[in-house]
């Protein structure tokens, strides 16, 4: 480590974003201790998981997983709202590229084509500066060496998910979404991407919105699900 390093860390140092521990020169985003003790699911590898169980009867999802159980109260909650309330956008673009690496290793999901990440009304995008499902998307297309697809377009500007009813969650995304260029995804197997899937009512009103172009297939992945 040369001194401007030392004098940066000794000001500014590098922490952990789930656990605020103090990071080692070797750590990049997330510590070691956190990266063997957060709640990792495996999803990607099972069939009929609590992520696809959350789609069924819904909408034709052909393969759905999270990267991490999400837990109120936990680290993964600090990481998620580090990444999208207060800007480190390393977290979606660093668990991406390792998740993605792990999906490549899954027959359920190495025949991804595209990956289109949920879309923020551009209000709110102005607002928090980035879109953090894109962030994600751009760490899974590193991971997976398959590119990011912004087709996918959203119309209305919804009010905040956070504290709303199942019912209330599912009145308010539905047909809100739209997309600018069908003919880009015909046939291909989607991933679609999101940072956290709680009722599943967004993804669902996207992947309905997609089914509409002939031939396409729909996996969804997020960094972290409720459904346990």
């Amino acid at each position: 480590m040369n001194l401007l390093n030392i004098f940066t860390e000794l000001f500014y140092p590098r922490i952990c974003l789930a656990c605020s521990r103090r990071l080692l020169e070797y750590e990049q985003v997330i510590c070691s201790y956190c990266e063997a003790d957060l709640p990792k699911t495996s999803f990607h590898k099972r069939e009929s998981n609590p992520v696809e169980i959350l789609f069924w009867g819904r909408c034709n999802v052909h393969s759905a997983a999270a990267y991490y159980r999400y837990i109120k109260q936990g680290n993964v909650q600090n990481l998620i709202h580090n990444f999208k309330y207060k800007g480190y956008q390393e977290i979606g673009l660093h668990i991406g590229e390792i998740y993605g690496k792990q999906l490549m290793q899954s027959s359920r999901f190495n025949t991804i084509t595209a990956i289109i990440p949920v879309p923020l009304h551009p209000k709110k995008m102005k607002i928090r500066g980035f879109n953090q499902s894109e962030v994600f998307a751009k760490g899974l297309s590193k991971g997976m060496g398959v590119g990011v697809n912004n087709s996918l377009i959203r119309n209305t500007h919804t009010s905040t998910q956070t504290k709303k009813s199942r019912w209330d969650r599912h009145k308010n995304v539905s047909s809100i979404f739209s997309i600018s260029d069908s003919d880009a995804l015909l046939g291909k197997h989607v991933l679609l991407v999101d940072d956290v899937i709680t009722t599943g009512s967004t993804i669902e009103s996207c992947v309905n919105t997609l089914l509409q172009i002939e031939g396409v297939k729909i996996s969804v992945v997020a960094i972290a699900s409720a459904a346990h």
